[in-house]
């Protein structure tokens, strides 16, 4: 049966599973995010995979990872990690706030441009992070350990952006 004009001109609907993609793939990052990386003379940082997977779903596909969504999932992460419960959901939903009007600005861009919003984003996100735990320790924690996350998130973004990419291409429609 030949399919005509119209119908191979309709946009390609997402398989109803690829709907919780945002939330898996958050989900595995979550798991990924609460792996220490043992780096010799270092204590062990964890790159922060989860807020890339923010950063990813919000430009891309917000409607899939709602901030209802988001928050269980960063009080999750902070569960597992042992951290001070909120303070994931926290960092994340001003992440996703902070992104969600500025969105327009990162789609059908060059990669370097998404990866410069990235790294502007990551940077607020570690500052914000390392100002809670020092007001919540009543000390100063120390800050070179905050830098070294926020270079190695950065660092690790293309290729979390590119499996990102890559997942969402295969499995949903364009949002």
């Amino acid at each position: 049966m030949a399919l005509d004009a119209t119908e191979s001109a309709r946009p390609r609907q997402d398989d109803p599973a690829a709907g919780l993609l945002p939330v898996a793939t958050t989900f595995l990052a979550i798991i990924v995010s609460i792996q220490p990386v043992p780096i010799p003379g270092c204590a062990a940082l964890t790159p922060a995979f989860t807020l890339m997977t923010i950063y990813h779903w919000t430009i891309y596909r917000p409607n899939l990872l709602p901030s209802t969504g988001l928050f269980v999932l960063g009080l999750l992460q902070d569960l597992l990690a042992g951290a001070t419960p909120g303070m994931t959901s926290l960092i994340l939903l001003l992440a996703r706030a902070s992104l969600l009007p500025q969105r327009q600005h990162f789609i059908e861009r060059p990669f370097p441009f998404v990866w410069a919003g990235f790294s502007l984003l990551t940077c607020g996100a570690m500052l914000l992070s390392w100002t809670l735990h020092c007001l919540l320790d009543r000390a100063a924690v120390d800050f070179h350990g905050t830098v070294f996350r926020a270079v190695l998130t950065i660092s690790l973004f293309p290729v979390a952006s590119f499996i990102l990419g890559r997942t969402q291409r295969a499995l949903m429609s364009r949002g």
